[in-house]
């Protein structure tokens, strides 16, 4: 299953086309709180898919019912460009357990890479809900190699897969290696470049946040 943001209009709007602006992506600091924002749009909607339980809460006049979410969350993030889509995230489910992954493309000489994997931090994911967020999904190969290391930790009850833009191609991928796992995306852009970025996509996200790689 795929939920697209952009389908219907909502304030998330504006944050992704600052996001996609050329020149508004020059302030790194509102860039970092765009994807933040996105992550806490994305978390409102993930929320109205989990279960919930009746409790009481007494106030100074006297008990109210009400209906809180009854399963465990665990936010997984794949790092660097995924923090602050990750604090986004965190701003709504408070009380969630975290999980890390270090990961970045190996470029080879003919064009075509791989994902290396450097470091992971998880705890038991068995039972709960997980929810990565990675803002790009371009060809889907880093979400893919992240759910593979994660569910070495415990099989999920569900898995959610939170990105900003998604390509079709990284979809697809996606959905034939996890297809119980349900994707939300503030946006879906059809094209790949030949260095699979997405087009018109937004550059470098972890870049745009945090300033350029090294030589």
């Amino acid at each position: 299953m795929v939920f697209n943001l952009s389908e219907k209009n909502s304030i998330a709007n504006q944050f992704i086309a600052e996001l996609r602006n050329v020149e508004i992506q020059k302030d790194r600091q509102r860039f970092r709180r765009n994807l933040e924002r996105v992550g806490e749009v994305l978390a409102y909607e993930i929320s109205q898919t989990l279960q919930y339980e009746l409790y009481e809460v007494e106030t100074p006049l006297g008990v109210s019912p009400v209906m809180l979410p009854a399963q465990r969350i665990v936010l997984g993030t794949v790092l660097r460009a995924g923090l602050p889509m990750h604090q986004g995230m965190l701003n709504y489910f408070d009380s969630a357990d975290n999980a890390f992954i270090s990961a970045f493309r190996r470029l080879h000489k003919d064009g075509s890479f791989d994902i290396q994997l450097d470091y992971v931090t998880t705890p038991d994911l068995t039972d709960c809900v997980l929810i990565l967020s990675d803002p790009m999904l371009a060809t889907g190969a880093s979400v893919n190699v992240a759910l593979q290391e994660l569910l070495r930790f415990g099989t999920p009850a569900i898995i959610h897969v939170a990105t900003v833009i998604a390509s079709t191609a990284g979809l697809d991928a996606v959905r034939r290696r996890y297809p119980r796992a349900t994707i939300w995306a503030g946006a879906i852009d059809e094209e790949l470049t030949a260095k699979s970025y997405i087009v018109p996509g937004l550059g470098d996200a972890g870049d745009l946040a945090y300033g350029n790689k090294q030589p």
